[in-house]
């Protein structure tokens, strides 16, 4: 299974101590450089960084054409994280991108990706075992001050049948 990562669901895993989880899903995870830069180097000390910049099973790729990256942005006005996972994708006819930001999601979808964010991640390490608190780890997200809307996880806890924050 071929899947490329944005910044946001490794950082965003990394600080809810869940990082290592994404590897039992996927085994082999690509970043496109930019994400990488933007995690490992820009990012030092920061959640994630480390945890990237050591897990084997994430490889970096270059884009075919990273010229094309600043055109794209400018007609987009997303991240180059973001687009650069975008067009990741594309080349490498990624299964699915794991992407949180809406914009993003939105145009990964118009271009036929799969979009996995980091609600749906930890979603699947719960309905797999792998994660035991779901509703714990959410709690977590608000105090960490991660920018997802409450009733977005009051819905999906909802849907498994655990009660609401």
């Amino acid at each position: 299974m071929t899947v490329v990562a944005d910044s946001s669901p490794l950082i965003i895993l990394a600080k809810l101590g869940c990082f290592d989880l994404l590897n039992k899903l996927y085994p082999h995870l690509y970043i496109s450089a930019e994400v990488h830069r933007e995690v490992v180097i820009a990012g030092a000390g920061l959640p994630g960084a480390s945890e990237v910049a050591k897990s084997q099973w994430i490889e970096v790729k270059h884009l075919l054409h990273p010229g094309d990256l600043p055109a794209v942005q400018q007609k987009f006005g997303l991240g180059v994280g973001e687009l650069s996972t975008i067009l990741l994708g594309k080349e490498l006819k990624a299964d699915a991108v794991l992407l949180d930001d809406y914009h993003a999601r939105k145009l990964a979808k118009e271009e036929n990706l799969r979009v996995r964010g980091s609600i749906g991640l930890l979603e699947a390490f719960y309905r797999r075992g792998y994660l035991s608190d779901l509703r714990g780890v959410f709690q977590q997200l608000i105090s960490h001050n991660v920018y997802i809307d409450r009733r977005l996880l009051n819905r999906r806890l909802l849907a498994l049948g655990i009660t609401p924050l």
